[in-house]
């Protein structure tokens, strides 16, 4: 039996060394990271077009509330002008994102990830140590409450605890009965998040997309702070930009600018997929060449702010 203690010595000695060292396949997403906008690069950078709902699946009450928003609305103090966007937005627009690591002190195993958006400094963490979600009537935040699992190398995660926010910059609210899941992959020098959110008020069927990064390891990230101020005139201190049902005269504008037919903005879940194009209707006035963001993304982000600018 004694010829065998040296091995259980090195054994136990070797034990904390493998546990030290992660789980093969966990990716590393610590760094500073820059958005880029191959993706829906109009609608994250300009912003969407009042009344383009397509590719959503929304419903009535949905299209409702995208009808009656007015963009002046972002100009209301202490309410709209610095309200960060919601968790299932935040990685969408115009922002540069550091994560962290979050390490227990005692154990040195990695507990969270933590992000930092530049805008707005929106901050949220996806808890991977196992805790559970809060009670169904705790708080709502603007970035919810994130646990997540690995699943090899890609990081699923899973948020609820919502505030109420909007599923695009053109109206189309987002209820803080929502939830989503992400999953994060790391190709080397690339992160992809795809997001799929669920709102049993407002969508019919989970909608799903996506956003790419690269890794910019001398970026480094200031404050962003936002404050307060009158930036439209109002008639009354009260009043609050919105169109009430049927009068918004800015509906038509998106399908007139792009030779479409109106039925085809108002979005749904049909409009998601590729066999609506055979049974839509024909537009009208269809038009023979491009005339609005025609040059977005060709000669880098720039292009879509000055194309839109010449409009």
């Amino acid at each position: 039996m004694a010829n065998f203690r040296p091995l259980k010595i090195i054994g136990l000695l070797a034990l904390p060394l493998l546990l030290s060292f992660p789980v093969f396949g966990q990716a590393d997403f610590a760094g500073e990271w820059v958005p880029l906008f191959h993706e829906d690069l109009p609608e994250r950078l300009p912003g969407p077009e009042l009344g383009d709902y397509m590719g959503i699946p929304i419903n009535a009450a949905a299209r409702l509330r995208g009808d009656s928003y007015d963009p002046d609305r972002i100009s209301v103090a202490q309410e709209y002008q610095c309200r960060p966007h919601g968790g299932d937005y935040s990685m969408r627009g115009l922002s540069n994102m550091r994560i962290d690591p979050i390490i227990d002190p005692v154990t040195q195993r990695l507990v969270a990830w933590h992000t930092r958006m530049n805008f707005q400094e929106m901050e949220r963490t996806l808890w991977i140590d196992g805790r559970p979600h809060p009670a169904e009537l705790a708080p709502h935040t603007w970035q919810g409450f994130t646990t997540a699992k690995w699943d090899k190398n890609m990081l699923n995660g899973y948020t609820t605890h919502l505030k109420e926010s909007y599923l695009r910059r053109n109206g189309l609210p987002r209820s803080d009965k929502a939830t989503f899941t992400e999953h994060w992959i790391r190709h080397g020098n690339y992160l992809t998040v795809t997001t799929t959110i669920t709102d049993p008020v407002f969508l019919t069927e989970p909608m799903t997309r996506s956003q790419t990064w690269i890794l910019d390891p001398t970026q480094r990230m200031g404050r962003d702070i936002c404050e307060y101020g009158p930036e439209v005139p109002k008639s009354r201190a009260d009043y609050v930009p919105a169109h009430f049902p049927g009068t918004n005269p800015f509906l038509h504008e998106v399908s007139d600018w792009y030779g479409l037919p109106n039925e085809v903005t108002r979005g749904g879940a049909e409009t998601l997929y590729p066999e609506y194009r055979q049974k839509m209707p024909k537009p009208e006035h269809p038009k023979e060449a491009c005339e609005r963001y025609c040059d977005c993304g060709a000669a880098g982000n720039n292009a879509c702010l000055l194309d839109a600018k010449r409009r």
